[in-house]
């Protein structure tokens, strides 16, 4: 399987700086902080206004019962930098997924 791992710096609402490992995964709908992340690097959360369930590919429930927080972020990726809420789930192997609502932002925006 082929993996897209960025490493770029994120800017909490507090104002630290946190270089994260983060996976471009276009499978996923909503951009992702992992609830580890969140917790070990102290980063403040937000209520969702609307929570939501997550599926996976085959229609069947995903682990976490329910997306309820999300976390806005300030993603800095070799100077080009864009504002982005991640929905805080549990997820493996990454800090961050960069999901499809990224992606259709990206393709959706004038050139720099």
């Amino acid at each position: 399987m082929r993996e897209l791992i960025v490493y770029p710096t994120i800017k909490t609402k507090d104002g630290r700086k946190l270089k994260v490992k983060t996976l471009i995964d276009f499978g996923c709908t909503n951009t992702t902080i992992t609830r580890k992340t969140v917790k070990e690097k102290g980063i403040s959360t937000k209520s969702l206004p609307k929570p939501f369930n997550v599926y996976n590919l085959d229609g069947s429930r995903n682990g976490e019962k329910t997306i309820r927080e999300f976390v806005p972020l300030e993603i800095n990726s070799n100077g080009h930098i864009e504002q982005i809420d991640a929905v805080v789930s549990e997820i493996k192997e990454t800090d961050l997924f960069l999901g499809h609502d990224w992606l259709v932002r990206k393709l959706n925006s004038k050139p720099e």
